[in-house]
């Protein structure tokens, strides 16, 4: 058994969830919003969930600088030490870089996950167990592991592992990453049995992520090598030297590359909670198919359509099948569910044409 003292949590909270727009707004990203009218953010959800195998003075939060406020009235309990502020984004290399630079100045032996704070866990029990045993396996291997989900479907959205050999239970050694494959390519995925979806959840000790870093992204490490961690100039640093790091993920930059990365497979009940999407298949529907969330509805001659208001507000939708119908402050989107892809295009030409006011 580890000592749980070692065991850290970092929770990238940073983004603007774009594909969410209009919900998701730039001073309200979706990590701050309760989706399912359960009282809590996803954020605050993440929290929690982590908070059951890591003592709270462990977890951080990475955000980005404008949302230190939003941080700090949803997780009161953090101090704000525990909230690492970007500067600028820069993805999740930098990100990872910088809060395992942290975590080492405060414990040289620490075990970290590292987590979104977008996504959905309905099996809380076997994840925190895998979680657990995660933690126990990279305490003792110099290894940098991930999570990988078995799919259910050939879902286009989501990244893919191959796996290679086994190496215990429910854990394997990786053979590929695959990003996200187009539909035909995601079925013979699917099919083959040696494909899962990668959950973007990983789990190693501060030195071998740090080690892989120097190795495969020197640039980043170099930049942000300073013996100011864990001291008052630490924010001082950062804010000089943050934005001048490549814009690369982890993925791409350590994990498709290194040589000493396992998965560990499993269920979980889990979803990345990144598209309208992904919200209605989670959604509880109606006997027409339909989603409603927050608001009234009266639907007429309507099917598989997802309608999200302001609480109060009622929606009076007819002979409409297959439609996203969102408002939120002052903007009404309406489009085809299924052109999710096309909100980023939208959020991109409504700033060209209006500026910030509805982004």
């Amino acid at each position: 058994m580890i000592d749980i003292k070692n065991n850290y949590c970092v929770i990238m909270s940073g983004g603007v969830g774009s594909r969410f727009w209009p919900y998701s707004r730039k001073n309200m990203p979706k990590q701050f919003l309760d989706f399912f009218g359960t009282g809590r953010s996803l954020l605050q959800q993440t929290f929690e969930r982590f908070n059951k195998v890591v003592p709270t003075e462990n977890i951080l939060i990475v955000t980005n600088e404008l949302y230190a406020n939003l941080v700090q009235e949803q997780l009161p309990q953090l101090n704000p030490s525990q909230i690492l502020l970007e500067p600028t984004r820069r993805n999740t290399a930098p990100c990872i870089a910088w809060a395992s630079k942290h975590i080492k100045a405060i414990n040289p032996n620490a075990n970290i996950v590292v987590a979104p704070s977008d996504h959905l866990i309905l099996k809380e029990d076997e994840f925190l167990t895998a979680i657990k045993k995660g933690l126990e396996f990279v305490a003792e291997n110099d290894k940098l592991l991930t999570l990988g989900i078995r799919p259910n479907r050939p879902e286009t959205g989501y990244g893919y592992i191959q796996i290679a050999e086994q190496e215990g239970e429910n854990l394997y050694k990786v053979k590929t990453f695959t990003e996200k494959p187009e539909l035909e390519l995601a079925k013979v995925f699917v099919s083959s049995g040696e494909f899962y979806w990668n959950s973007g959840l990983f789990i190693w000790n501060v030195n071998t992520i740090i080690k892989a870093l120097e190795k495969y992204l020197p640039d980043v490490m170099s930049k942000l090598a300073s013996d100011t961690y864990g001291t008052p100039q630490e924010v001082d640093f950062i804010n000089e030297h943050f934005a001048s790091c490549n814009n690369v993920s982890i993925d791409y930059g350590v994990m498709e590359k290194a040589d000493n990365v396992f998965v560990s497979l499993g269920d979980f009940g889990w979803s990345d909670l990144g598209t309208w999407g992904s919200l209605y298949d989670l959604s509880e529907k109606d006997d027409e198919g339909n989603v409603t969330l927050k608001c009234n509805t009266m639907l007429y001659e309507s099917k598989n359509n997802i309608v999200v208001l302001p609480s109060g507000k009622l929606a009076v939708v007819s002979g409409m099948e297959g439609y996203l119908i969102a408002e939120s402050d002052n903007v009404l989107l309406i489009c085809p569910k299924d052109e999710e892809s096309a909100i980023r295009k939208y959020v991109t030409d409504v700033q060209l044409k209006f500026g910030e006011e509805f982004i």
